[in-house]
């Protein structure tokens, strides 16, 4: 009876097998976000300041603040995270790498902000 069992063990081993993502997927998940911020960004142009005094106007303001928030933070982590896994293994000890993975937050964000 034991042989006409399925092998579950063996059947969970192939299921949760470690799959490589696609080679582009990190840059497609950039430009993803990108043109999510930059669209963010365009509909806080359009939207006139004058209409701030009906509170029903707030809701596309709203959700471009925090869908471009979102995707911003988002875009900048996945670059520094890029950066700090491209970085030399001469960097010694966790107050060293998260220094420059600190520098590395900053220049993205000014990059992104348009400063820098």
């Amino acid at each position: 009876m034991s042989e006409a069992a399925p092998n579950f063990e063996g059947l969970l081993r192939e299921a949760l097998q470690p799959v490589e993502p696609p080679a582009d997927l990190v840059e497609r998940l950039e430009s993803t976000l990108t043109s999510i911020t930059e669209m963010a960004a365009d509909e806080l142009e359009a939207w006139e300041l004058s209409a701030m005094r009906d509170p029903r106007n707030w809701v596309r303001p709203a959700a471009a603040v925090l869908a471009g928030s979102a995707a911003g933070t988002a875009l900048v982590l996945l670059r520094v995270r890029r950066r700090t896994k491209s970085s030399p293994a001469s960097l010694q000890g966790i107050r060293d790498v998260a220094e420059h993975a600190l520098k590395d937050l900053e220049r993205e964000t000014r990059k992104l902000l348009g400063d820098g």
